[in-house]
């Protein structure tokens, strides 16, 4: 839960902060617990609300405007990212901007697919859909770029 909470909040203050928030909600709440999805679902839907809650007050989290465009010009390179380090893509990951950032967390690290994530972050499933692809073009600009650079020196 709180790996979670930091992905999206990006401080560890933040995260700990909705954290205990959210494990007082549930303590609180949790006699509307119906069991229809296990516990540790539940509230890991409640630490995401609370950090997407804390962002949207902050005014860090903005949606992407619908307005699908594909660029045929660039070719995709053959990349091999089984060479790619776990932590050059999580620190590539928290390079990108804060929607896209929570976007491909809860559809790749936390597994939800795109309904769920169009819910979650209170967007329609197109704009999710569209979010998250640009979100997986510009990690995989950026992985191209690291691992460039990286070639080089």
């Amino acid at each position: 839960m709180y790996n979670t909470a930091l992905r999206i909040l990006k401080n560890s203050f933040d995260a700990e902060d909705m954290m205990q928030e959210s494990f007082l909600i549930a303590f609180t709440k949790l006699s509307t617990f119906k069991g229809e999805v296990t516990f540790g679902s539940w509230l890991k839907r409640i630490v995401i609300n609370k950090c997407l809650t804390l962002l949207k007050k902050n005014k860090r989290f903005e949606e992407v405007k619908l307005e699908v465009k594909r660029n045929y010009d660039t070719d995709e390179e053959n990349v091999d990212y089984s060479s790619i380090k776990s932590e050059t893509v999580l620190a590539s990951l928290n390079k990108l901007k804060d929607n896209y950032r929570i976007a491909l967390t809860l559809h790749l690290i936390e597994g939800f697919d795109y309904e769920e994530v169009s819910e979650i972050m209170k967007i329609s499933n197109q704009n999710s859909r569209t979010t998250i692809s640009r979100a997986k073009s510009k990690l995989r600009e950026l992985l191209i770029n690291e691992k460039s650079n990286s070639i080089k020196t």
